[in-house]
C-alpha cells in the first residue's frame, strides 16, 4: 500500500526531469543567436525560439534579436513564438507570458529591458526587486519593434 505514493512521486520527478531536459533541446540545435551570435546557452535566461510554419526554427539571444528575424522574414508565417522564463529558462509560449518592461536589470541587447515569466507572482516578485513594470506582450512587441526600426535607421 506504501508502495503507491512512492511510485507516483517517482513517476511525477522523472516527468519533470524529461520536461526540463526537453526545454532546453533548443540550445542544442541553436546554440548561437542568428542575428548577433551570442550564447544562448549564456544568455538562456532571455533566449527564444522562433517556429516557421514550414517547419524550420530560429534560436535568438533575446526579444529584440526575435523581431529582426521576424522582420527580416516578414514573409514566413510564425507558428510558434516561445520566450524563456526569466527565472527557470524553459521555454513559454510568449503570449502567455507575464511581461516585465523597464526596471534596473540590464536588458540584452536592448536599451529598455523586458522579461518573460511564467506566473504573475514571478513577475511582481522580479519588479519588488528590480522595479518596471507589468507589461501585456502586445505592448512589449510594440517596444522591441520601435527600438529595433529606430536602429535600422
Amino acid at each position: 500500500m506504501h508502495r503507491k505514493p512512492f511510485t507516483f512521486l517517482i513517476v511525477i520527478a522523472l516527468a519533470l526531469c524529461c520536461r526540463l531536459v526537453l526545454a532546453f533541446d533548443d540550445i542544442d540545435a541553436h546554440r548561437s543567436c542568428v542575428f548577433c551570435g551570442m550564447d544562448r546557452k549564456a544568455f538562456g535566461y532571455s533566449r527564444m525560439l522562433i517556429r516557421y510554419e514550414d517547419g524550420s526554427e530560429a534560436g535568438v539571444c533575446s526579444l529584440h534579436c526575435a523581431v529582426i528575424e521576424m522582420d527580416a522574414n516578414s514573409s514566413r508565417k510564425v507558428k510558434a513564438l516561445l520566450v524563456a522564463d526569466r527565472d527557470t529558462r524553459v521555454l513559454l509560449d510568449a503570449e502567455q507570458a507575464f511581461w516585465v518592461a523597464g526596471g534596473t536589470k540590464h536588458g540584452v541587447m536592448t536599451e529598455r529591458p523586458s522579461w518573460a515569466f511564467s506566473t504573475k507572482a514571478a513577475a511582481e516578485a522580479f519588479i519588488k526587486e528590480y522595479k518596471g513594470s507589468l507589461v501585456s506582450w502586445a505592448d512589449v512587441l510594440a517596444a522591441a519593434r520601435e527600438e529595433a526600426g529606430k536602429e535600422r535607421r
